[in-house]
């Protein structure tokens, strides 16, 4: 219950932050226009918290934390004083109202560099893209990348993580073009190439690393259990956190991952595992649990590693100066809007599965995860999805900043608005599409629980 009320509450910050970022962008250029503004809300419903500025704008928190909105005074929606129609969002040129409806976007846009540049400025610390080993017969092993090389660019892009080089093989899947990465093995830096020949990704818990042939090296990590899950099948064995596990069954187990493996291979079989314990060795007996995982029973105990530190090679330190970060924080909002507008385009094409739409459950999901990961996760996310909230928001389907944008340059050029009819039908239209997908994103959600 706990962990389910601390999604619900990572997912209301989250959608809370990205939503007021977005309504103060129009709000803020309405305001400049001269439009006057009735209500600044986040969330719909009836507000359960509101005040009212100078202006006579209320500022208001509603019950519904799934969005937000900005209420101008608009004689569509109603009587306008002749002493106002000067104010009224509808009296203004085309020009500023779309300015006012691509403030929206550029607010989420802005927010992104601005994240970006706080974390170069602040700096953080990173692991290495150091290969540990290669899948033989995979593009990474054709193309010659072998374990220990430490990968510098792909496609001569700089890459500083594994999480760029994820969205780097993101961009490319479906393609049948050569991919290239620039890597250094100690013995100079090269450029290695190879031809990806339509590399796709799974539907469902696409990997890109994973069907690259990629595993990123990672510290040797001793079996020593860190935490036992209380109710579990390790405490209902005797095992305690610092046991060392020394052997199961009699074979001598190596580290941590070696371990994991036994247990995964052996649901509901009683093990007989040796174990050090304070200079002392004992036996135990543990039975493993059994879980559904792809289809296959697979073994757990209810056991977590102990933590180890990170070798100080493996780790590498990002720092940028104030003025230097700038450069960096729009690269980073650039490759995170490429990496989308890529996505969008292949689930069109069909070269990526649009089940990989993801819905508010992932993103309670990611969001919860990132906040208890750290600050640098956290903001990081809260980036990329104001990127993805932007560019959502500019597609050219009626009800979005975009369609509206698309309404006011047709009425530029036409020097007349489109007839009311036409704007119903296109509304109409667009909630369907907008419902569409949001169902759509719901059920992959629910799939991936």
């Amino acid at each position: 219950m706990l962990d389910f009320l601390q999604t619900v509450l990572a997912l209301i910050v989250t959608l809370g932050i990205l939503v007021t970022i977005h309504e103060y962008g129009h709000f803020w250029v309405a305001r400049r226009c001269g439009v006057r503004v009735l209500r600044f809300s986040v969330g719909f419903g009836n507000p359960i918290f509101s005040r009212y500025d100078r202006h006579g704008t209320e500022f208001a928190v509603a019950a519904i934390p799934l969005g937000g909105y900005v209420k101008m005074l608009d004689e569509r929606e109603g009587p306008v004083p002749e002493d106002q129609r000067h104010e009224a969002f509808t009296s203004k040129p085309p020009g500023q109202r779309i300015a006012i409806a691509a403030a929206g976007p550029a607010a989420n846009f802005l927010f992104a560099i601005a994240a970006y540049w706080l974390l170069s400025v602040v700096g953080f610390t990173t692991v290495a893209p150091i290969t540990g080993e290669i899948t033989d017969g995979s593009i990474a092993d054709n193309m010659g990348l072998r374990s220990g090389m430490e990968i510098l660019q792909v496609d001569d892009r700089d890459v500083t993580s594994w999480r760029d080089i994820n969205m780097r093989l993101l961009e490319r899947a479906g393609e049948d073009s050569m991919v290239s990465i620039t890597v250094s093995d100690g013995q100079g830096r090269r450029t290695l190439s190879a031809d990806l020949d339509g590399w796709q990704l799974p539907d469902e818990n696409p990997a890109p690393l994973t069907q690259f042939g990629l595993t990123p090296m990672r510290p040797d990590v001793p079996a020593v259990i860190g935490e036992v899950v209380a109710g579990g099948r390790a405490e209902a064995g005797g095992l305690q956190e610092g046991d060392r596990v020394i052997a199961v069954d009699g074979e001598p187990v190596s580290d941590w991952y070696a371990l994991v493996e036994r247990i995964q291979q052996s649901p509901g079989q009683t093990q007989q595992w040796l174990v050090e314990r304070g200079g002392d060795q004992r036996s135990l007996d543990v039975t493993p649990d059994i879980r559904q995982v792809d289809g296959k029973e697979q073994g757990y105990v209810g056991a977590g590693v102990a933590a180890v530190d990170w070798p100080d090679h493996m780790l590498r330190e990002v720092r940028y100066g104030p003025l230097a970060a700038i450069p960096n924080a729009v690269s980073e909002t650039w490759s995170d809007t490429r990496l989308t507008l890529v996505a969008i385009q292949k689930m069109i094409t069909g070269l990526l599965s649009p089940t990989n739409l993801s819905g508010p459950i992932t993103i309670a999901r990611v969001a919860e995860a990132s906040v208890s990961s750290g600050f640098e996760d956290f903001v990081r996310f809260l980036a990329y999805l104001s990127v993805s909230l932007g560019i959502l928001n500019l597609l050219p389907i009626p009800v979005l900043d975009g369609g509206h944008i698309v309404y006011y340059t047709i009425e530029a050029i036409r020097r007349r608005p489109l007839s009311e009819q036409v704007q119903a039908l296109g509304l109409r239209i667009g909630m369907a599409m907008i419902l569409t997908l949001m169902v759509f994103a719901l059920y992959n959600d629910l799939m991936r629980l």
